[in-house]
């Protein structure tokens, strides 16, 4: 009985998993849903069959003048698909359409005269299309449809090619051109060949971008340097995400250390030595930013070109003259640097992770509504925050 009562009760747990799987393999094929609104797509459909017309309509009348027929092919509704409805996807460059049309239309002629039977002339001719538009980077899904056609009519005339395939591959184009410019999307789009310097704030590199391409080993329908902008993006929303409502009046150091313009040089140095600070930001006597001094800019005042007696020189920087005229900089306004990029203390910090990793920012002032000081964020602030974000979140 026992072993009985355990092989009834396995019975229907596995009839369970087998229907799990099931529904799983059967929701692969239901397609996921388009993420565009009504506004693209009627773009996209009415550019479709202005394209088509303007391909049709020209195309019919070269036909008629030269005696050309027939002057519109059917692959042309396809690719008319792509270059309306997906003009950023590297299937739709004007190159791909074209050559990927016209290649695979020769392809298919030349089986047509090398190999009698249609079935079989048709699937060598699709096969090698695809061979030629890889090797020509010219992939283009509606050019295995220009070689099958080509063979299941049995067309051995190569000027079928060049009329109707060429020309109408040439006007589609030049549609997809004016009405996908005219309706704000980029076509031709850039399609980056060479790497370019990764987004401030990112994680990856186009290195690490290429690496995870080469492993993927598959045909993307979508640009590299638009792939690289999306999961930028998908970044800065993570981190949007999970910083939440912090703003910089949240991370920031309150009361920071401060001087004046008229401040001599020495004290300015010995504050910043004292509280071990890089920076100091220099106020007028309403607290509003006029500048900010930096031991950069100390260095640069001691001529960091000569590297021998540079700890003599940047005494001689600080230390005072006590005359009443010298070429010397005496005071903080004459080596501080007076265009300061500041943020308001209502700003979401989320903001400030590319201004930290663009253009070496180590500090930011932080200002309230009446552009008054009243904090500085600095890189150890920042990583703090972000420090006990992902701590908390992962908790």
């Amino acid at each position: 009985m026992p072993p009985q009562t355990s092989v009834s009760s396995a019975t229907p747990a596995a009839a369970a998993q087998s229907a799990s799987r099931l529904r799983a393999w059967l929701a692969r094929l239901w397609p996921a849903p388009v993420r565009v609104d009504s506004k693209e797509r009627i773009r996209a459909f009415v550019g479709a069959a202005v394209g088509v017309a303007v391909a049709g309509l020209v195309c019919r009348w070269l036909g008629g003048f030269f005696h050309f027929d027939p002057w519109l092919v059917a692959p042309i509704g396809a690719s008319a698909v792509l270059v309306f409805a997906v003009p950023a996807s590297p299937l739709a460059q004007p190159w791909a359409v074209v050559g990927g049309n016209t290649v695979s239309a020769l392809v298919g002629i030349a089986c047509v005269l090398a190999i009698p039977d249609p079935a079989l002339a048709g699937a060598v001719a699709v096969g090698l299309a695809i061979a030629a538009m890889f090797q020509l980077r010219c992939l283009h899904p509606p050019g295995g449809a220009s070689a099958l056609l080509v063979a299941l009519t049995h067309t051995g005339d190569f000027h079928f090619a060049a009329f109707p395939v060429l020309a109408n591959s040439i006007l589609l184009v030049a549609a997809g051109m004016a009405y996908n410019s005219l309706t704000g999307r980029a076509y031709p789009h850039t399609q980056a060949p060479a790497a370019t310097p990764p987004k401030p704030g990112s994680r990856f590199t186009e290195a690490d971008l290429d690496t995870a391409l080469a492993r993927y080993n598959q045909v993307l329908d979508i640009s590299r340097d638009d792939l690289a902008a999306l999961l930028y993006d998908a970044e800065m929303a993570a981190y949007g995400r999970n910083l939440g409502s912090l703003r910089c009046s949240d991370v920031m150091s309150r009361e920071p250390v401060v001087v004046e313009f008229g401040a001599s040089l020495e004290e300015a140095w010995a504050l910043m030595r004292q509280r071990r600070i890089k920076a100091l930001p220099v106020v007028d006597r309403a607290r509003r930013i006029v500048g900010i001094v930096t031991v950069a800019d100390f260095m640069r005042n001691a001529d960091l070109d000569r590297h021998e007696g540079i700890g003599e020189r940047l005494r001689a920087v600080v230390r005072r003259m006590g005359v009443t005229h010298s070429d010397k900089p005496e005071v903080v306004g004459q080596i501080m640097t007076r265009q300061v990029r500041v943020a308001s203390a209502d700003r979401p910090l989320v903001d400030l992770i590319p201004l930290f990793s663009e253009g070496g920012h180590h500090h930011l002032p932080i200002i309230d509504h009446e552009q008054r000081l009243v904090g500085i964020i600095t890189q150890t602030d920042l990583v703090r925050a972000l420090y006990r974000t992902v701590v908390g979140s992962a908790g």
